[in-house]
């Protein structure tokens, strides 16, 4: 069954010294810079690929970066501001904002180039049968999360950017009485170490 769906890209702006810093030793300020502009559009293009309804570009820290602009015309995409507070906060206001019209919801970073049209495609038919649908990354964090509704308490005061944040996601969704399926693991592209899960010829 195909469900209504929105797919939401949490994507920060290409800005030297603002994006994938984490990469900055392998790569320098600008080149991080370059890779996370690259992996950004083709995000947004895999999103758009799937056809599986409208895609929302949420930029951080709004939307005034060119990279962004670049995407404003094509239709079925708009841009949203992240907004303020930390990152759970505003993966649930960006949720909140969609599941209020359509009927589930997807949510991807720019980070992990596996993450494919028909990756996005697999999430919403889990979503089906499944309150919620998680692809978990190797690091232990996650690159998609969907939902039928809404669920702030998942997001809430989750330790960011470390290993726990997949088993704690679990233990949330769990607690909030979701059922939820996971697909394969993919590989977020995060620190120099995963720069070899680059598709040929992305690296700056």
């Amino acid at each position: 069954m195909s469900l209504p769906t929105a797919v939401i890209v949490m994507a920060k702006a290409p800005v030297a010294g603002f994006a994938k810093t984490r990469l900055i030793p392998a790569l320098g300020a600008e080149g991080a810079a370059a890779l996370a502009e690259r992996l950004l559009h083709a995000a947004v293009a895999q999103a758009v690929a799937a056809r599986l309804g409208a895609v929302d570009l949420c930029c951080a820290p709004d939307r005034a970066h060119p990279a962004f602009a670049r995407h404003a015309g094509t239709t079925g995409i708009t841009l949203s501001d992240q907004g303020e507070g930390d990152l759970g906060a505003r993966m649930a206001r960006a949720f909140a904002r969609w599941l209020a019209y359509d009927r589930c919801a997807v949510m991807i970073g720019t980070d992990a180039p596996a993450l494919d049209a028909a990756m996005l495609q697999r999430a919403v038919q889990a979503l089906s049968d499944a309150d919620a649908v998680l692809v978990p990354a190797y690091d232990g964090g996650y690159a998609l999360i969907g939902l039928r509704r809404a669920a702030p308490s998942v997001f809430a005061d989750m330790p960011w950017s470390t290993p726990a944040v997949m088993a704690r996601t679990r233990e949330r969704l769990a607690a909030a009485g979701l059922t939820h399926v996971e697909l394969p693991a993919v590989a977020d592209v995060d620190e120099p170490a995963d720069l070899v899960h680059l598709p040929p010829g992305w690296r700056p």
